[in-house]
Order: structure tokens, then sequence, then C-alpha cells
């Protein structure tokens, strides 16, 4: 059942369809164009109608009033009447026979200015139709100064009830023997043409709607021919798009739907092959990457476990091999590293990860981390400062993965600071906590900015690590964020530094908003942080 009282929502509805739905959009378009042209055709119908039946009576006015004043001129021509009573039975007699020759009774006469005076010449007569102002002075002039030929004008009448209807006046002379020349008027009615035109305008309007309902049901059932392949194959690529390889068009007929639905199924098919082929290449690809990595701990572990008995023995040995059992500490602890990392992208990449949240504050994770850190920094001429407004209170946060990320964007900064001091900005909003990560090193381009997240790539190759990176902690610690439900965003600029934005969502799995911390940085172009802060 239609709800009427949901009318003001129809136009949102309305164009809504218009802005969804080929089908309606078509069908409207076709009911447009397609009243447009009815609409111009019945307007040149109905012009074309009307003049024809205006011209059509006007013809057969004009010939009944020729007529029926022929008629009255025979008649006081042949009588001879000498006094006004005789005269005036002429008279009459002439009306009379206008009005059975013309089947009008308005007949109207006036005898014609300038003439002598005549004692026996009839009065003028006039029908109360006629007497408003019908008969207009410029038809009367043009009668009166041309006595042998017939005018007529266009004019309403007014009916005995009231109503008014189109006419026509015809008026031409009259010339009675011994009374001298009269005008006569004859008024005839168009109501029966009106009448005709209603109909026939009426008729056409209904022929119209029929005609529009019949090519808006046509254009329907035509356009829904066309659609519903076309709507198959749009819901059939959403699901395709969707994951749901498996899905195809049906096939029906040799038409060019047909062959669209071939095609498409084709493609899909070539899609799904490469698709699994890829994804065969993905698994073996982790698989072979977690396989190597645990396999490699157990010989590992024993060549830890004998440079670390290298490592401590190195003061007994020869300089050469003390140095070599120092790199191979180092080393081992690197691969150890890397070893790690390797398994843990491997997890992301298998999709076996999940987060341990608890109520953890950011600014405390990033106060043990710069304690941790601070070591490394001394040894690289750098300070550490943290600017902490914001951040204190709990968010629901996996400190292990959190932490890690921390390490390993004030790593890589320390790393490329080149000894200037690293500030570490901590904010906080209802929604969201924030950590951004400023050095104020050498920097990036733009393009090298975006690759930053690209598993074992440097900006410069030529560079060495200088604290021992893997080449993943930048990944690792994205894949981190996300997990989270947040992001890591970077700026950078040659000369002027990095900055490292990590935001997280205050409640895990609600939306966190925008960041609590501007990103470019409010020093972006500095190549050194403002006096103040904390270390």
């Amino acid at each position: 059942m239609v709800d009427w009282r949901s009318w003001r929502s129809w136009p949102q509805r309305a164009v809504r369809a218009w802005r969804e739905s080929l089908q309606f959009r078509t069908v409207l378009i076709s009911l447009g164009l397609s009243s447009v042209a009815i609409l111009l055709t019945g307007l040149y119908l109905s012009v074309s109608v009307s003049n024809n039946l205006f011209q059509a009576r006007l013809d057969q006015v004009l010939g009944d009033s020729s007529r029926a004043v022929a008629t009255a001129q025979q008649l006081v021509d042949a009588s001879d009447a000498t006094d006004r009573a005789a005269m005036l039975g002429v008279m009459n007699s002439a009306r009379n026979a206008m009005s059975a020759s013309s089947a009008s009774r308005l007949v109207a006469g006036f005898r014609v200015p300038g003439q002598e005076p005549s004692p026996i010449a009839p009065l003028d007569f006039v029908p109360s139709t006629l007497r408003t102002g019908v008969i207009t002075p410029e038809l009367q002039q043009r009668v009166r100064d041309n006595a042998d030929e017939q005018f007529w004008q266009s004019v309403s009448l007014q009916t005995p009830e009231g109503a008014t209807v189109p006419g026509i006046v015809v008026g031409s002379q009259l010339v009675l023997p011994t009374a001298g020349r009269y005008e006569i008027y004859i008024a005839y009615s168009l109501a029966d043409a009106e009448q005709t035109l209603g109909f026939v305008q009426q008729t056409a309007a209904v022929a119209a709607i029929a005609l529009l309902l019949l090519i808006g049901a046509v254009t329907w059932v035509v356009v829904r021919l066309v659609v519903t392949p076309i709507r198959v194959a749009a819901e059939t690529s959403e699901r395709l798009a969707a994951g749901e390889l498996e899905v195809r068009i049906p096939e029906k007929g040799e038409d060019v739907i047909a062959t669209l639905a071939r095609s498409f199924n084709g493609m899909a098919d070539s899609l799904q092959a490469q698709i699994k082929k890829l994804a065969d290449l993905s698994e073996v690809q982790q698989r072979f990457v977690s396989d190597v990595s645990h396999e490699l701990r157990t010989p590992l572990t024993t060549i830890r476990l004998a440079g670390d008995v290298l490592y401590d023995q190195r003061e007994s040995f020869p300089p050469a091999t003390e140095r070599t059992a120092e790199l191979l500490h180092t080393q081992v602890q690197r691969f150890e590293l890397l070893l790690a990392d390797l398994l843990e992208i491997s997890r992301y990449d298998a999709g076996s990860v999940a987060l341990d949240l608890e109520p953890t504050s950011l600014v405390h994770i990033v106060e043990e981390t710069i304690e941790s850190m601070g070591e490394l920094a001394a040894q690289n001429g750098t300070e550490l400062r943290l600017v902490a407004p914001g951040g204190h209170l709990p968010a629901q946060l996996d400190p292990r993965r959190i932490r890690r990320i921390v390490s390993n964007l004030l790593g890589n900064a320390i790393e490329h600071s080149e000894g200037k001091p690293i500030v570490l900005f901590v904010d906080s909003t209802a929604s969201a906590v924030a950590l951004t990560v400023r050095d104020y090193g050498v920097g990036m381009k733009e393009g090298e900015a975006a690759r930053v997240f690209d598993r074992f790539w440097r900006a410069d190759p030529s560079r060495k690590r200088t604290i021992g990176g893997t080449g993943l902690g930048l990944p690792i610690s994205l894949e981190d964020a996300m997990l989270h439900g947040g992001t890591i965003d970077v700026w950078s600029a040659p000369g002027a530094g990095s900055a490292f934005r990590l935001t997280l969502p205050r409640v895990h799995g609600r939306p966190m908003g925008e960041s609590p911390l501007p990103l470019p940085p409010e020093d972006a172009g500095r190549n050194r942080p403002e006096q103040g802060g904390s270390s």
C-alpha cells in the first residue's frame, strides 16, 4: 500500500532513481522527448484544424450573407411602396428574407448617414445581441465607403444563457427605392465550429496520453530486455571483485549480449586462473620464508653459542682473531633479528596475527623506548626530546607491537638524523592517540618517501646501516599499525629531515577521526628544532 504521507520524500526518491536506475532514466527521457514531439504535433494539428474549420465556415458565411442580401435587394426592387407604412412592410419582408436565406436571426440595419432625410425611410433595427459594441465603428466605416463590397469581422457573441461564443459579422449595403441606402449586418455564431474543434482537441489529447503510456510501456519493456543483462553483468562484476571468482554470467542466444557474456566469462576464467596462480605462488613463497626461517633457527642457535664462546674469550686471541670474533658476534645478532622479522612478516602474509590488547599509555611506551635507546642515540651524538601534551590516558593497544613501532621509528630517525636532535611529539583526542617522530637529518625526496614502507628498500643503496637494521622494520611497523586500525604517515623534504606520524584509535574497532598531530609538522622547512621540550 502506498504511503501518501511520505509525499515529501518523493523528489529525493525520484532523484535517487534517476542517478541509480538506467531503466528509469531511459524511460523518462523517452517520455520527455515523445511528449515534446506529440505536443508540437498536437499544436500544429490544432492550429491547422482550427484554421480549416474557420475558413470553411467563413466561406459559408460570406456566401450565405451575399445570397441573403441579394434576395432582399430583389424583394425591395420589386416593391412599389410610396408611403411610410408600405415601406416599413417592405423592410420587414426584406429582414425576414435575409434571416431565412442566411439561417441567422441576428440581422441589423442602419440608414447610411449623410443622405437626404426621407419621411418614409424605416427606422434602424438592431437585435439586443448586437447592441453591446459587437459592430465596430471600423467595420461600419468600411461598409459605408464601399457600397458594392462585402466586409466581415471576427467578434464575440453573447448567448441567452450569458455565455460568450465566437462569431462573424458580415456587412454590406441594401438600397431601398425612395428610402435610401442601408447598412446591413448579419451575425453568425461559430459555436458549432468551436464545439467541433474542442472535440478534435479532446480526442487528440486522449490519444496523446494513450500514446505516451504506450510509448512508456514499450520503452520499459525494451529497455528492461537490454538493461537486465547489463544489470546481471554489473552484479556479477561486483561479486567477482568481492572475491567470488567462480561466478559467471548466463550465456543465452547469439546476440551481442550473449557475446558480451562469453567475453566476460572468458575474462573471468583467465582472471581466476591468474589469481589462483598468484595465490599459489604467494602461498609457496610464504611457506618457503616461514620454513627457511624455522630451519635456520637450529643452526643459528649453534652458531650463536659457538660465537658467544669465542666472543667471551676474545681478549685471549690475537688482535685479528679478536676482531673476527667481535664481527661474528655482531652479525649473528643481526641474523637473529632478520630471522625474527622474516617470521613476523610471514605471519602477516599468512593472516595469522592477533592482537593482545590492554589499557596502555602511549606516553609511557615512548618514555621507555627513549630510555632503552638513549645509549644508541648518545653514540650517534643525537639528543632525544619528548613533547607530550596528551596521550597519557590509557588506550586499547598491544604494548609489544606499539613498542616495536616506536623502536623502529626512533631507530630509523637516529640512523638518518646526522647527529641533530630528534623530537617525539605525543598528543591525543577523545577518539585517537598519535605519535610523531621528527628528525632534522638528510630527509628524502617525494618519490623516496612514498617507498619507505617497501620491504628491504633504502633511499640511498650505497649508505650502510649504522644500527644493524634488517630492512623490514618499517614494513612491520605499518602492518602493526594497520592491525590496530591505525595508520603511519610520512613527510620528508631534502635537507629538512623527516616526520613519521603514527595515529591509532583510542578504542579498538572505533573510528579514530582526524589525527591529533599535524602533518606536515608545524616546523616543516626547518633544519633545527625549537628550544624547549624534555629529553
